[in-house]
């Protein structure tokens, strides 16, 4: 059973100075747990045994002087994402310049203020937090898209490629580096729910019966269950990506016949992205596509299933498709 006190996040708080630790110790010892290093080579010992959450560090330390600590730390995988707030009396601009080009993420100049202290300290672990479950969410979601793959005649160079298409395409559509990141990592659940359709379907070498044919568009609404309701933005757009891209721009898509722009844009990016990739490729089923015979069919298609707006941005950027296509080539 835990304690209180081993619930508390722990802080490692460098100084060469006692009296300095002490300010410290009191401000921080109500809220958090403290250990406490008097050199900067003491701190790197510390710092791999306790993994702490967070670094309060002077910079001002014979022998090794924090900015080196500092570096020291973003240096090494398993230390370089504890965030560093330096604490010091130095206070120019240079020397707080010195302090973020180190990897720091914090400057507080000495004598503290408890208020500010326990502030910038409460900011940056919520901060830490934060990533810390983004990159658990990413995590899921990247393990479910492997999960599909498993019912699939696709490849996980194929979900790799078509979701790196589609960051390509967002970026060109104007969308920023981080709604774009979040596409690329929403993209591979875009077949999610072809995990709820029965092997003698997803597997069948031979073309599917109307009957099977209705079963199978069924694999949209199935993955949007699968994700569910989420206050997660990569949730959210995942999961219209799954519900989604298979919608055609003319309203003869499936599950619900959205047309043109009712079409979320996440939707259209990964449909067309999706269809380049699977004409493209070798399956058991066909020969690959020539890239001339694809474009063509793409083009001819613009209005049709794809958005002409995507289909003009696509051509435009099929150089750096192309270099996509030929960085991940399946085995």
């Amino acid at each position: 059973m835990q304690t209180v006190t081993e619930d508390k996040k722990t802080l490692l708080l460098v100084d060469d100075e006692p009296v300095n630790l002490r300010v410290l110790k009191q401000i921080l010892q109500q809220d958090y747990r403290l250990i406490f290093a008097k050199s900067g080579e003491e701190a790197l010992v510390l710092v791999k045994i306790e993994q702490p959450s967070l670094i309060l560090l002077d910079i001002m330390m014979p022998d090794m002087t924090g900015l080196e600590v500092c570096q020291a730390l973003k240096s090494v995988k398993e230390t370089q994402s504890i965030p560093v707030i330096f604490v010091t009396a130095l206070n120019d601009e240079h020397d707080e310049a010195a302090g973020f080009a180190v990897g720091g993420v914090d400057y507080i100049v000495k004598p503290v203020s408890p208020t500010v202290v326990k502030a910038r300290v409460k900011t940056h672990l919520s901060l830490v937090q934060a990533e810390e479950l983004r990159r658990t969410r990413l995590q899921v979601i990247q393990r479910l898209g492997r999960a599909a793959e498993y019912k699939d005649n696709e490849t996980g160079t194929h979900v790799l490629r078509m979701s790196h298409y589609s960051k390509i395409l967002a970026l060109a559509y104007g969308l920023n580096e981080a709604q774009a990141d979040d596409l690329l990592h929403a993209a591979p659940m875009h077949d999610i729910g072809k995990i709820g359709i029965p092997d003698s379907i997803m597997l069948k070498p031979a073309k599917l019966s109307d009957d099977e044919f209705a079963v199978m568009k069924t694999h949209p609404h199935i993955g949007a269950e699968i994700i569910g309701e989420a206050d997660s933005e990569l949730l959210r757009l995942a999961k219209s990506v799954a519900l989604t891209h298979h919608e055609k721009w003319n309203g003869t898509g499936y599950p619900n016949g959205l047309k043109g722009k009712d079409i979320p844009l996440e939707g259209r990016i990964v449909a067309l992205a999706d269809v380049f990739d699977a004409l493209t490729s070798k399956r058991p089923y066909k020969e690959a596509w020539s890239i001339e015979q694809t474009m063509e069919y793409i083009h001819q298609q613009s209005g049709v299933h794809f958005d002409p707006e995507l289909v003009r941005l696509f051509t435009e950027n099929l150089d750096k498709v192309l270099e996509i296509k030929n960085k991940w080539i399946d085995s």
